[in-house]
């Protein structure tokens, strides 16, 4: 069991499969992207689902979530999940993607047991998309929409950052959309995880300008914390239902007493906080022969030592060193 001294249990495994991405989207990396890890510092398909079966097998985790960079530039990623999909107890198997290799692979993730997807979508508008991703991709990531949609790769929840003067308008516009195309939205506030370190508290797009906005067109009744649990996103049942909508407020309205995540580097390292400092190193232990109790009591440790809550709102805060590509959302 991942447990830390506060108490939360880990039952949430997100897994970084790749450092890279074919977008460059502002709130993440510069636009001539970032020093990629070198191919040997990568875990193999084999490391990676070995540590998946310690962390099912020994350590209680039942979720896991492909990450990356873009998890969909990995080349094993169908046999890892079919692989992860034969494990018992089987975990339940989702994947956050920026949906550009959706079409050509979703009905594939869905044969091989993958559950369902996140797809990162910030806006509709073909130019906002170019300003903001620094590539012209808009009608891929419709086209992977629809694709894992189509496979069942439900609920296809999709993700979208509110930028101060680019998309800061177009939270109606985008669920309206979402309900009309029986979508999950879900804003996330922006994150001081930019590989330029230029986030900013003041001028950031909160969860209260977002509901705001949404106001302006939708009722909305809050779903309430019986059924939130330990999600991220706070949901709002939209104009009476079936829909709904979620803001995670990583910011504002941090969560990290109900957090029940670990997380795993492309590089194999254990993080137990989006915004931690600290890594505990597993990729050595694999790589120098640790038998699998080894490998479980490190990664234990690593959770025991787990900090009360991000540090976001202590004015010593500092951004972690890893970009968001290179740790995982």
């Amino acid at each position: 069991m991942l447990i830390d001294t506060y108490g939360r249990v880990a039952t949430d495994l997100r897994v970084s499969l790749t450092d890279r991405c074919n977008l460059r989207c502002t709130y993440c990396m510069p636009e001539e992207g970032l020093q990629w890890l070198a191919k040997p510092d990568l875990l193999s398909d084999d490391e990676i689902v070995r540590l998946i079966h310690i962390a099912v097998t020994r350590l209680g985790i039942t979720e896991v979530r492909f990450t990356g960079g873009e998890p969909l530039l990995r080349p094993g990623l169908v046999s890892v999940v079919e692989r992860c999909a034969a494990l018992d107890p089987r975990p339940r198997m989702s994947l956050t993607t920026n949906g550009i290799g959706l079409k050509r692979t979703a009905a594939a993730l869905r044969a091989a047991g993958l559950d369902r997807v996140n797809v990162s979508l910030d806006t509709l508008r073909p130019e906002t998309f170019k300003a903001l991703t620094r590539r012209d991709r808009l009608h891929d990531v419709l086209a992977g929409l629809e694709a894992a949609r189509d496979a069942g790769l439900a609920p296809v929840k999709v993700n979208t950052v509110l930028m101060p003067g680019l998309n800061d308008d177009e939270a109606p516009e985008l669920l309206a959309w979402a309900v009309e195309h029986d979508y999950e939205l879900r804003f996330i506030e922006q994150m001081p995880l930019d590989a330029q370190h230029g986030w900013k508290r003041d001028g950031m797009i909160t969860a209260g300008d977002i509901l705001q906005s949404l106001r302006t067109r939708f009722t909305l009744t809050e779903e309430g914390d019986t059924e939130r649990g330990s999600a991220p996103a706070e949901r709002w049942i939209v104009d009476g239902g079936p829909h709904r909508v979620g803001v995670i407020a990583s910011v504002t309205r941090p969560f990290c007493g109900a957090c029940d995540r670990t997380r795993l580097t492309a590089d194999g390292q254990v993080r137990t906080c989006l915004f931690a400092r600290e890594e505990t190193d597993l990729r050595g232990a694999l790589r120098s022969g640790a038998p699998d109790e080894e490998i479980a009591r490190i990664w234990t440790e690593a959770m025991w030592g787990k900090k009360a809550g991000s540090g976001l709102d202590d004015p010593s805060f500092l951004q972690p060193d890893r970009p968001m590509s290179a740790i995982g959302g």
